[in-house]
């Protein structure tokens, strides 16, 4: 049977289908990152019955392990680039050698990564920590360490297939993944199936076995899906060249950058409120993590809306962007609102289910407010640092989103928390602000390489 072969993107399209195209390939990119975020959540609520001091354990080993996975996922944001140019401009041996590239970055980054860990481990004591969650950290951090190797991997055979715009069948494997933790905790965390109870290193374990699996599974349906044949490699052991990963940094090392400036400002936060007490970092970390699920739409946007922009400009077809644009950004707007209305008027109902404490109930609230406000320019920031991630632009947008959120936004919070005496709130106002610079510096730059000459 002969292999179905994957075509250009088409020229000039309506708004209408421009926008729904966007969409058709974001809705699972969508529904990729939201079951990420379940994750999170279950591993969570898991461990947290094993008690307070296996939990805070399992909090400082994944807080060490964010930066290293938010800088590879970064690096690795230049596979669906390249890729979705390469598809435009009808080459699929370019696509297929960035695949190649590709995986071997994410092996050695995660080796990397794997060593540092090693290294740093004798020397947990150094962070301040209590000694009863250092003394736990060492073996789940380790093994949380390895699986981010299997992890990064997936993530460049996924952009691979989202940017070929074939991102189901990645989805529905990764969602299984989250199945497949959530049992291999029950069973390795508290015994059972004739397994004995190993406590916080079981749910490590889960984690490396889970993400193992994945990548298996989606390594398989790729080689196996006729349709993508034409736009892998044939010869895997081929020599590496130096040329092709000094392509792929050049995108993704300042991509890596950009977010974790966004990441730091938030979560970094913390280090900042946790000074008022634990009522205010309590309710820091509720609205935080509201933001943080309302965000992975507008990232899923923002991902379809690089593969599509690196389509049509590799394609030839720059005329098409202002429609690709102006779709992604009418949607931004609509589901903005919405988030905005939620939180504002549902933000008790929504605190409410995260804790008891009314305390930090009352807190929660008033930053779910502000996390309402700034919903539509995050949005907004986020889908143009996608479409110029697509147009190869990178290292200008990393020093704006910088400016915006360390040069802005954390100092003005600072001040309007301690100087001008309002608390997390005044924090919250100031990341708002940072974020309100980004969308429009970002914008500006949208304008400038995306739209001004189309």
């Amino acid at each position: 049977m002969r292999a179905i072969e994957l075509d250009a993107p088409r020229p000039p399209r309506s708004f209408a289908r421009e926008t729904t195209a966007t969409l058709a390939l974001a809705l699972p990119l969508v529904a990729g990152q939201v079951g990420q975020m379940l994750i999170s959540v279950a591993d969570t609520m898991m461990i947290g019955r094993l008690g307070v001091v296996p939990l805070g354990a399992a909090t400082l080993a994944n807080s060490l392990t964010l930066v290293p996975l938010v800088f590879g996922l970064g690096l690795l944001t230049s596979v669906p680039v390249r890729v979705s140019q390469a598809r435009g401009a009808g080459q699929p041996l370019e696509a297929a050698e960035v695949l190649r590239h590709g995986l071997v970055l994410a092996m050695l980054f995660g080796a990397l990564v794997v060593v540092g860990f090693a290294l740093l481990v004798p020397n947990l004591g150094w962070l301040g920590q209590p000694p009863e969650v250092t003394a736990q950290t060492p073996v789940y951090l380790m093994l949380v360490a390895v699986s981010l190797v299997p992890a990064l991997m997936t993530a460049a055979l996924k952009n691979h297939a989202d940017a070929l715009e074939h991102p189901w069948w990645p989805f529905w494997i990764m969602l299984g993944g989250v199945g497949l933790n959530v049992l291999f905790n029950w069973i390795f965390i508290f015994g059972r199936l004739g397994v004995p109870p190993m406590g916080l290193v079981g749910a490590g374990l889960a984690t490396v076995l889970a993400r193992l699996i994945v990548l298996i599974a989606v390594a398989v349906w790729l080689l196996r899906d006729r349709r993508l044949t034409r736009w892998l490699p044939t010869r895997w052991r081929l020599p590496l060249e130096r040329v092709r990963f000094r392509a792929l940094l050049k995108i993704g090392v300042p991509a890596s950058l950009q977010q974790l400036a966004e990441v730091s400002a938030f979560s970094g936060g913390a280090l900042f409120v946790g000074l008022l007490g634990t009522i205010a970092l309590g309710a820091h970390q509720v609205a935080l993590t509201c933001a943080a699920t309302a965000f992975m739409v507008p990232l899923g946007l923002a991902m379809a809306v690089t593969v599509r922009v690196g389509e049509v400009i590799g394609a030839g077809h720059r005329e098409r962007l202002a429609r690709i644009l102006g779709g992604a950004w009418m949607l931004i707007g609509l589901f903005g609102t919405l988030t905005m209305v939620v939180f504002i008027f549902f933000g008790r109902s929504i605190a409410a289910d995260f804790v008891a404490n009314q305390e930090v109930v009352d807190l929660a609230v008033k930053l779910l407010v502000v996390a309402g406000l700034f919903q539509l320019v995050d949005g907004f920031q986020v889908v143009c640092a996608g479409a110029l991630r697509g147009a190869g632009d990178v290292v200008v947008p990393a020093w704006l989103c910088a400016a915006a959120y360390l040069g802005v936004g954390v100092p003005l919070g600072v001040v309007l928390m301690f100087v001008f005496h309002l608390g997390p709130v005044g924090f919250w106002y100031g990341l708002a602000s940072g974020l309100g610079c980004a969308a429009l510096l970002l914008g500006w730059r949208c304008y400038r390489v995306l739209l001004r000459e189309t």
